[in-house]
């Protein structure tokens, strides 16, 4: 069975802070204990192309 996990805003912006500054996506993942290595590379897709919206 698939959970479906909604993060916070807050958890969404902070990934993209540290990846800014130059973490990995798994630094990222283990110290905001975020389950899929996608979600965080979608979040930095959605930034690169403006579209924080959609957060």
């Amino acid at each position: 069975m698939v959970k479906r996990i909604s993060y916070p805003l807050e958890v969404k912006e902070a990934a993209i802070r540290m990846k800014l500054e130059g973490k990995t996506t798994r630094e990222i993942m283990t110290e905001l204990t975020i389950r899929n290595e996608t979600q965080v590379k979608t979040w930095w897709q959605w930034y690169r192309k403006g579209e924080s919206y959609r957060f």
